[in-house]
């Protein structure tokens, strides 16, 4: 046996009278003996490796099987490659020169089997917190995830000794924030969404720069009160932490409040101003940033940055709406492969948002837009399936990457990285409250002078308490530059997020009740309704166009007309367009309740149940809607304008008496105590219909069948 294999196997029987603290440190010491071990070992060591961080008779079991399945030979001089045939190593090198009945290679798998084992966690925690009895009705869901993190970053931090992993700011980013945006762009109410487009702007770019600025300034006077322990911040440090502290999560935002249920328009403000938020805050982010790396700032610098944060916020838009409509159009040419259809929408969805990265533009701007774009036109393109894979396949990819960012969140607050200051961490949760509702309360003032639909007081009260942060902020404070202060960045960012996630997330839902807030309606709009709704945008599109004032429906019904002649015939293959509007609307409901986004509550009948109705029963109700309908088309209606209206005689004379069932209940108010006289079959005797009419025509109070 050689030297290196005679050093391992005293390795491990040292291991076997070591305390687990020593245990742990067993992968150090195999992996600095894996240098001088040859190339058949060096496949075994990689297996006990892994077999160190299991208990220890399965390591020792593992280790000896492996021991006496192998032969070792002497070592030699050519690389240590395993797998791959080389010149410098012989084809025996590569597998082992005896068989083995068992073996365990965990390197070889360790990324995808952690990253499956991480969803897996995920996933049973968010299954357990639905299967918990009451707790969902009092905790969200992101307050539970977020405490198994906790618990689990807590458990990693006591047996490794160590900070547990920490969910880095690319990955975020990149893989799980994409999905979440995707999700919600595609899933967004286009009606409500550009109808309330001004407020949503209003709030989100006004109100993020006033949160801000305030902010920085004023965490900028407390650092000036408190020289001695926070001197070394500057201006331009205290506005960088106030543009990421200010970042309103959409996550958070709808984990919360999609469990209450509030009013549509107050749904849309607050879910819409957060996405667009997040935006904003992210081109602050840079642009402090950039300016923290310059050895001064000028005006014109700040010039150039203001015109910095509109180039890239167009830029997003134009990306986003260009892939959307590529989008559209690749679907079209989808009938007769329908399988990767579903593809298209998630590939040309996630090109647009690595793009928007790319070129340094909003990359939430770009996806939000690509979605929005895309949804009426690839709906229409491909089959009923394909829009039921990409909607679940949407909605599932969207709660995996939430419940990750919640559970890793928990997990990387157990770190050894913190900084406490009582004046700082206590004055960023007080500015970020104090702020955010003067700008709300500003904002809302001036934007009700423009308003038909004012925002109420309540309503603005639970805007400004829904500010949520998360994991926007959460991944912004690591990629600052090393600083001083930056480890008291991180812990104030980690307490505020906890805060709002916390007292605000569980507390938002009582308020709600208790303030009596408008619920939305939970059924779905019938077709008639849908109808009437599209009917009077075309009627206030006419009057809008006949006083000449160019308003929201005017501009919505030049765009419709617009789509339907050009748009609608590029982008939608001529056997999918529906040749009828009821058809299409007919269509969208139907995908929407498929979709089931508001689950109707059961109707419940106030009436008594009555007894099933007897065979002639029956065939009188036939027979008196028969007659009914005959004089009914009999009835004949003359023409008649402003100029010519017809006599009240000669519709007294055609108006003939409509039959109805005895079994139904009458119908008949009037001032005086005259009974109604009717006949057996349901008719109403002629004395009293000329007396019911006279009094009709001086009283105007009867009603009668």
């Amino acid at each position: 046996m050689s030297l290196p294999a005679q050093g391992f196997l005293c390795t491990l029987e040292a291991a076997c009278f070591v305390d687990e603290h020593e245990l742990l440190a067993l992968p150090l010491s195999l992996g600095r003996l894996s240098y001088s071990l040859p190339s058949p070992l060096l496949f075994f060591h990689h297996d006990c490796r892994m077999a160190a961080l299991w208990p220890l008779p399965l390591l020792i079991s593992g280790s000896l099987w492996a021991c006496l399945a192998m032969n070792l030979p002497e070592p030699h001089n050519g690389p240590l490659l395993v797998g791959f045939n080389t010149s410098h190593v012989s084809p025996s090198a590569d597998l082992p020169s005896s068989l083995r009945v068992f073996s365990l290679d965990y390197h070889h798998v360790q990324a995808p089997f952690e990253i499956v084992l991480w969803i897996m966690l995920a996933s049973l925690a968010k299954l357990g917190f639905h299967w918990s009895g009451r707790v969902p009705a009092v905790v969200p869901e992101s307050c539970v995830l977020i405490m198994v993190g906790l618990l689990v970053g807590g458990v990693i931090y006591g047996v490794r000794h160590s900070a547990p992993p920490t969910l880095s700011a690319d990955a975020f980013f990149l893989f799980l924030l994409p999905p979440i945006v995707l999700d919600a762009g595609y899933f967004l109410p286009g009606r409500l969404f550009f109808e309330n487009l001004g407020t949503i702007l209003w709030y989100a770019v006004l109100g993020t720069l006033w949160n801000v600025l305030g902010i920085g300034l004023s965490l900028y006077g407390v650092c000036l009160l408190a020289p001695s322990s926070l001197g070394d911040i500057s201006l331009l440090h205290c506005l960088l932490f106030g543009s990421l502290i200010a970042a309103v999560d959409p996550v958070a935002v709808l984990s919360v409040f999609q469990e209450m249920h509030v009013n549509e328009q107050l749904h849309i403000l607050v879910f819409g101003e957060s996405l667009l938020n997040d935006a904003v805050t992210v081109v602050l982010y840079k642009l402090f940033e950039s300016f923290l790396r310059m050895s001064s700032v000028t005006g014109l610098d700040v010039l150039v940055g203001g015109c910095r944060v509109v180039v890239v916020g167009l830029g997003g838009l134009f990306v986003g709406l260009f892939f959307g409509l590529v989008t559209a159009l690749t679907s079209r040419f989808t009938s007769r492969a329908q399988v990767i259809a579903p593809l298209f929408v998630f590939l040309y969805s996630y090109l647009s948002y690595l793009t928007s990265e790319m070129l340094h533009f909003s990359g939430i701007m770009a996806i939000v837009t690509c979605a929005v774009t895309m949804k009426q036109y690839v709906e229409a393109n491909v089959s009923e399936h394909s829009n039921t894979s990409i909607q679940y396949f949407l909605k599932m990819w969207s709660s995996v990457s939430e419940t990750l960012i919640f559970i890793f969140l928990g997990v990387s607050t157990i770190q050894d990285i913190h900084m406490w200051s009582w004046p700082f961490v206590c004055s960023t949760l007080l500015l970020c409250l104090v702020w955010r509702t003067t700008g709300v309360l500003l904002l809302t003032a001036v934007v009700n002078k423009l308003r038909r639909n004012a925002v109420t007081f309540r309503d603005q009260f639970i805007i400004a308490y829904g500010g949520l942060r998360g994991a926007i902020c959460f991944s912004l404070v690591f990629l600052i530059d090393d600083f001083p202060k930056k480890r008291l960045f991180i812990t104030t960012t980690i307490v505020v997020i906890l805060f709002t996630v916390f007292v605000q997330g569980m507390t938002i839902k009582p308020l709600v009740e208790l303030l009596d807030v408008k619920k939305k309606k939970r059924a779905l709009p019938t077709v008639s309704e849908e109808i009437h709704s599209r009917l009077l945008d075309h009627l206030l599109s006419g009057i809008e166009d006949v006083v000449g004032y160019w308003g929201q429906h005017y501009w919505k019904d030049r765009f419709e007309q617009f789509n339907r002649k050009y748009l609608r015939r590029v982008l939608i293959g001529e056997h999918h367009q529906a040749r009828s509007s009821i058809l299409r609307v007919y269509q969208e409901l139907e995908r929407r309740e498929q979709r089931g986004e508001e689950e109707a509550p059961p109707v419940v009948d106030p009436r008594p149940s009555s007894r099933p109705l007897l065979p002639e029963e029956m065939d009188s109700i036939r027979r008196i809607l028969s007659r009914n309908l005959q004089n009914f088309n009999n009835k004949q209606t003359p023409a008649y304008s402003r100029h010519t209206l017809h006599q009240n005689v000669i519709t007294d004379r055609m108006r003939k008496p409509l039959h109805r069932h005895l079994s139904l209940p009458l119908r008949c108010t009037y001032n005086t105590n005259t009974q109604c006289p009717q006949r057996e079959d349901g008719e109403f005797s002629k004395s009293y219909r000329g007396r019911a009419r006279l009094s009709r025509s001086h009283t105007g109070k009867e009603e009668y069948w």
